[in-house]
């Protein structure tokens, strides 16, 4: 049987690697998908500690980051594609539209 610690061990290397990408890369979509990955690792560590815990509570909060994450991606997704639109690019060492 796999024990809690082996979980959280998991969860914490997908987070660091999310954030590495987060702060490393300057694709946006590569960005997004390192935001994803930290949103899932902290999934995977509330669902482990909802198991080893006889409570419900971290399975149900898992549904509240799910949809926090769908709407992140559908708004995140709907604005790279604009910038896309006016910019031909997704670097965003390159876009600048919030400046005058």
């Amino acid at each position: 049987m796999v024990g809690l610690n082996w979980y959280l061990v998991l969860s914490a290397l997908l987070f660091c690697i999310g954030a590495a990408g987060v702060l490393t890369r300057r694709n946006a979509i590569i960005i997004f998908m390192s935001i994803e990955l930290m949103l899932n690792a902290a999934n995977l560590a509330l669902v482990a500690f909802g198991r080893f815990i006889p409570n419900v509570t971290g399975q149900a909060l898992v549904f509240f980051v799910m949809a926090v994450a769908a709407a992140e991606v559908a708004v995140g997704l709907a604005i790279i594609v604009t910038i896309f639109k006016h910019k031909e690019s997704v670097d965003i060492d390159k876009v600048n539209l919030m400046k005058w």
